[in-house]
């Protein structure tokens, strides 16, 4: 397939997906209850509470509310947040960079760590350090973020007093948190890496290269690595694209200010404009970084190439 083509298709495609997230979204965020309520409180009297509604233009039907939000969408705005009257644009543009290094960060213990345990334990196969290694993973895995976000703080800040347990700083402020994101990514990355190496490493090709007198290290790097990256990429992708989207528990746990905590307030608050400019925003992220991975299936693997 063309590049060309195959880019213009994208963009149609995630066109139609921001209109079907949008009105799902709408739908769905209509159903947290009413947002002047939450802004004035329930003893304002009705006389307030219906102006704030038609302020805000809550008071019109559905399907009138989501045509102008459309309009609004169109602008390339997002509208005011009902609680602090700013722009969701702006406050998104402000916090998206701290989710960003955070996100990095993130990948930069886990992508390194994760790769190479599991590519160790798929070399070291039904060894006692490969039972090690896949009873951690399902460890990592299985045990929740809040639950290792508390556990890390309690021992790391508030035991050992080694770093702050929260707020929003320099480096840091970020190591706890992004060793919180890190943990289950890197025990995915093992298992997918561990996996897909032991599915290429008996192969009649490596046998081949072996047998050709090439370096066991070139045999790893140049062939067993190079043909398990894609599993490995993919996974990479859909983690920094979940990451680069707030890691909302993390980001709350540890006082982070990223888009995932800004969320959170906005569900919250019943602040619409701030829940439904986080999810789009999230929407796009994700679909830009499948993009780069499927860009990167047609650098990694020549029979894609030769397909397009």
């Amino acid at each position: 397939m063309n590049f060309a083509v195959f880019i213009l298709k994208k963009l149609f495609i995630t066109v139609l997906i921001l209109l079907g997230i949008a009105f799902i979204t709408f739908s769905l965020v209509k159903q947290l209850g009413d947002p002047a309520l939450s802004m004035v409180g329930e003893r304002a009297s009705p006389e307030v509470i219906e102006k704030i509604r038609k302020e805000i233009g809550a008071d019109r039907p559905f399907l009138e509310q989501y045509v102008n939000y459309i309009k609004l969408l169109t602008k390339g705005e997002l509208g005011r947040s009902y609680a602090t009257k700013k722009e969701v644009k702006k406050e998104l543009l402000a916090k998206f960079p701290n989710t960003m290094k955070l996100a990095l960060l993130a990948m930069l213990f886990a992508v390194p760590v994760g790769v190479g345990l599991g590519f160790w334990a798929a070399l070291k196969r039904n060894t006692v350090f490969d039972t090690f290694i896949s009873s951690a993973t399902i460890l990592g895995i299985s045990v929740p973020v809040f639950f290792s976000g508390l556990l890390i703080m309690l021992l790391i800040s508030l035991k050992f007093k080694i770093l702050p347990p929260s707020g929003t700083g320099g480096l840091r402020f970020m190591l706890l948190p992004a060793l919180t994101l890190s943990l289950p990514a890197i025990a995915t990355l093992a298992r997918v890496s561990r996996t897909t190496v032991l599915d290429i490493i008996d192969m009649p090709f490596i046998k081949t290269a072996r047998a050709k007198g090439l370096t066991e290290m070139k045999v790893n790097l140049a062939h067993i690595l190079r043909n398990a990256l894609i599993p490995i990429v993919t996974v990479i992708g859909l983690d920094f694209g979940s990451y680069l989207n707030g890691a909302v528990l993390t980001e709350t746990i540890f006082g982070w200010d990223g888009i995932g905590r800004f969320a959170v307030e906005g569900i919250m608050k019943r602040d619409y404009p701030v829940v439904m400019g986080t999810i789009l925003l999230g929407t796009v992220i994700f679909i830009f970084i499948n993009v780069l991975v499927d860009i990167s299936y047609h650098a990694l693997d020549p029979r894609i190439r030769s397909r397009g």
